[in-house]
């Protein structure tokens, strides 16, 4: 079993940064893909980020416009999401998601929340315009 746990949401203005933080324990975090989702209230939960299971490789949604960069450290067990030039579109939980490299296939099906096997509870980003 793999534990998720959120940090570093908060609230800021249109322009301003953060950087979210997940904290995995558990078995071999680096042989997980790390994903990032979003949810905000009425609507469905998307796709926002995925990395490799070696950090080499990255998927973004094609919204981010280079905004969002996701990385990890698997010394660490943390995978971390830095969010640049937040908009009020922004706000919403973030969700932090793992599944095992062997499981995935392409990194492309990292985009489907149905894949994952592990999630942690969200932590809550507000922008204000």
């Amino acid at each position: 079993q793999v534990q998720l746990v959120e940090s570093g949401g908060g609230l800021v203005q249109a322009g301003d940064s953060l950087r979210l933080s997940c904290a995995a324990s558990g078995r071999s975090f680096s042989s997980y893909v790390m994903g990032w989702f979003r949810q905000a209230p009425g609507k469905e939960r998307e796709f926002v980020a995925a990395i490799s299971w070696s950090g080499d490789t990255t998927l973004y949604a094609d919204w981010l416009k280079g905004r969002f960069i996701i990385s990890r450290d698997n010394a660490k067990n943390t995978v971390y999401l830095q969010m640049n030039s937040l908009e009020p579109d922004d706000t919403a939980i973030y969700y932090c998601a793992a599944v095992s490299f062997r499981l995935l296939g392409q990194l492309g099906n990292a985009r489907e929340s149905d894949i994952y096997d592990y999630w942690g509870h969200g932590t809550q980003v507000t922008v204000s315009s």
